[in-house]
């Protein structure tokens, strides 16, 4: 892969660095210079300090029929538009200004779609690049099983220059994930792709990790290819261990809290009051989920639990206005912004 202005002396120059780096590590980059950095949205590239408040993690569309079933005539997209856009427009409503769609590729990304919802709805909708290892690698495509880290990184790179499927659209964000415990060799391909994208495009990498061991995994990886930690999202960081989840929140690591439903209300709550680094911290519901084969997409989930109930019950449980506005607003645009953050 032809990385810019990265020669071969460049890289052993890095990873001679990460060699001997302790997690703990930041980017060389500060938070207070970055704040006017762009992000891509589905309608276009704004600055990161206009995002306003942001749903970090939700889906409009999944299919879970496996990576090389997927195929766009399996769903009607002027249903999928019927069922999803009144969600979206309560949303609005409710003080939502930015929307990031999760729903990686072979996984039911269709940037299309969001963008005929994005111009509808009022809300910026964002969307990704990247492949998800999880759930046993049902959902990685035959050719990336073959195909080397940099290769992969090149399809990344390739549609963040070009844009999506010929669409124009551009990805913000790079969506990964890793099976729990020690990385296996495919997760741990894709983490490797996922730096070198982020190495070349600066986007940052929001990673599905199911337990304290992968995060660890994670970082390690971006360590050996000269990422910081504040390059990564651990997304649904409630299923890892308090100290593994402190230790990598010091390091500038982003601990997002989801899922957030009346079965875990007050466990949440707690998990974001424990968490002393408050400006590391972003939240969302994991919600939405228009699933394609189900009769009308399924049981969908709104959004709106995430302004009707999880941010009144953080007042009731004395988390500062500030604190709220960090995970909402100012945590978001320094999550997603263009920044190349190396150690």
């Amino acid at each position: 892969m032809t990385r810019t202005g990265d020669n071969a002396w460049n890289r052993r120059r890095f990873l001679a660095a990460a060699s001997c780096a302790p997690i703990s590590w930041h980017s060389r980059l500060d938070a207070a210079d970055v704040q006017g950095l762009p992000v891509n949205t589905v309608t276009g590239k704004l600055s990161a300090k206009n995002l306003g408040v942001t749903l970090m993690h939700e889906h409009v569309l999944v299919d879970f029929i496996g990576a090389d079933l997927v195929r766009r005539d399996r769903y009607d997209s002027n249903e999928v538009i019927r069922v999803v856009l009144p969600h979206l427009r309560r949303i609005r409503g409710l003080g939502c200004e930015t929307f990031v769609d999760c729903t990686p590729a072979y996984l039911g990304r269709d940037p299309r779609l969001l963008r005929r919802l994005s111009e509808a709805s009022g809300v910026r909708i964002i969307t990704n690049t990247g492949y998800y290892g999880a759930g046993g690698g049902k959902y990685v495509p035959s050719h990336a099983r073959e195909e080397s880290a940099e290769k992969i990184a090149d399809r990344w790179i390739a549609e963040f220059r070009r844009g999506i499927e010929g669409t124009g659209i551009r990805p913000a964000f790079i969506k990964t994930g890793v099976n729990k415990g020690p990385l296996n060799p495919v997760d741990a391909k894709l983490v490797r792709a996922s730096a070198l994208t982020h190495r070349e495009t600066g986007m940052t990498i929001a990673c599905h990790i199911g337990d304290g061991a992968a995060a660890v995994g994670v970082v390690e990886i971006l360590r050996q290819e000269g990422v910081a930690p504040t390059a990564l999202i651990w997304v649904h960081a409630q299923n890892g261990e308090p100290e593994i989840r402190d230790r990598l929140a010091r390091a500038g690591v982003f601990i997002e809290f989801d899922g957030v439903n009346d079965t875990n209300l007050p466990v949440r709550v707690e998990q974001v009051k424990a968490l002393p680094f408050v400006g590391r911290v972003l939240a969302s519901l994991d919600a939405g989920w228009y699933q394609v084969g189900e009769p009308g997409g399924g049981k969908f989930k709104s959004y709106d639990y995430f302004f009707t109930t999880f941010l009144p019950t953080l007042r009731r449980a004395g988390v500062p206005e500030s604190t709220i506005r960090l995970m909402t607003v100012e945590g978001p645009s320094l999550a997603l912004q263009l920044s190349i953050r190396l150690i």
